[in-house]
């Protein structure tokens, strides 16, 4: 289980390059280096499970959160692809997607504030900067039903390839399935129009 990681909180035009690569740093190279030192053994064994802790943010990005969003999408892509590229070998992977937990994530010695402010974004990240203060240590979820809730997916006979935990999570990743689904019916016209004139008639 993949379950190290550092967050950045700040607009992505504030944060620097050093503060970014940190992050990369531990949330994906550090998940990456992980599994090629553990998927020989599982290979040759054919049989195991992963699961790499995620974030809701890995499938919703929120404003002041985006660099480490972008870290967590980029767990969840290749993820998912490593999903497809292990199961014919009996490795499952799942990825979980916990929302706010009452976990020290929030502190200072996991989690990297930007000192520079942009003051046009004072509204959106500089809102969440004062909602991530707000909620630290008062997070709705809890981490030993989280605990529990690892396990037994890890013990099920087919785990979920992506799972949410806590209440805001699974409601967030509805609402985004729900709008990505309207906004494709919208522009489905416009979607499909830029195949090649054989490749539509085919």
């Amino acid at each position: 289980m993949n379950n190290a990681g550092r967050g950045l909180l700040g607009a992505v035009e504030e944060a620097t390059d050093a503060a970014a690569r940190a992050v990369y740093d531990t949330d994906v190279f550090g998940t990456l280096n992980v599994l090629r030192a553990v998927l020989p053994t599982l290979r040759a064994q054919r049989s195991g499970r992963i699961v790499n802790i995620s974030s809701i943010g890995g499938f919703v990005g929120s404003p002041r959160w985006g660099v480490y969003n972008s870290t967590k999408f980029a767990t969840e892509g290749f993820s998912e692809a490593r999903a497809r590229e292990v199961a014919p070998l009996g490795i499952a992977v799942t990825l979980v997607e916990p929302g706010y937990f009452r976990t020290d994530f929030l502190d200072a010695p996991s989690l990297h504030t930007e000192a520079t402010t942009i003051e046009d974004y004072a509204g959106t990240a500089g809102a969440m900067r004062r909602t991530a203060t707000d909620v630290n240590h008062a997070q709705p979820g809890g981490p030993m039903k989280a605990a529990g809730a690892i396990v037994r997916i890890a013990s099920s006979g087919q785990p979920p390839p992506p799972v949410q935990l806590g209440r805001d999570s699974f409601d967030a990743s509805a609402h985004k399935i729900e709008h990505v689904a309207a906004e494709q019916r919208t522009w489905e016209d416009l979607s499909v129009s830029t195949d090649h004139d054989d490749a539509a008639a085919a």
